[in-house]
């Protein structure tokens, strides 16, 4: 019975990650929403928000250098947090609730299936 547990359960977390495994070319068309504010690909500069050129893994309000982050991501940063799946997953599902006193005014994504896109588009630019 145990090892039937144990099967059903390492089943499910490989379900589960499959499931949130994104597909950079969906992401690709979901950016098209944050693209008012961010840029990627070469030569991506900062606009309203930073550019996103190597964002997955970067620590938190200090990529890229020359841009001007609000006090609760520098913070977050200064913590040693990263722009891991996780935090960038919890970020673009509301950027308020993840760092009160951000300055980005987007809502967020509501679909887990986006965000997971969103993440692989952007994993793309190392």
């Amino acid at each position: 019975m145990k090892k039937i547990l144990v099967l059903t359960a390492v089943a499910f977390a490989a379900m589960s990650s499959a499931a949130l495994a994104g597909d950079p070319a969906a992401g690709e068309k979901v950016f098209k929403k944050c693209m008012a504010c961010h840029a990627v690909g070469e030569g991506a500069k900062n606009k309203v928000g930073p550019a996103l050129n190597g964002v997955v893994g970067s620590v938190i309000g200090k990529h890229p250098e020359d841009y001007q982050f609000s006090k609760a991501l520098q913070e977050m940063g200064a913590a040693g947090k990263v722009w891991d799946e996780a935090a960038l997953t919890e970020w673009l599902k509301s950027p308020k609730a993840f760092a009160p006193g951000t300055k980005m005014a987007f809502a967020g994504l509501k679909k887990d299936e986006e965000i997971a896109d969103v993440i692989a588009y952007l994993e793309t630019f190392k």
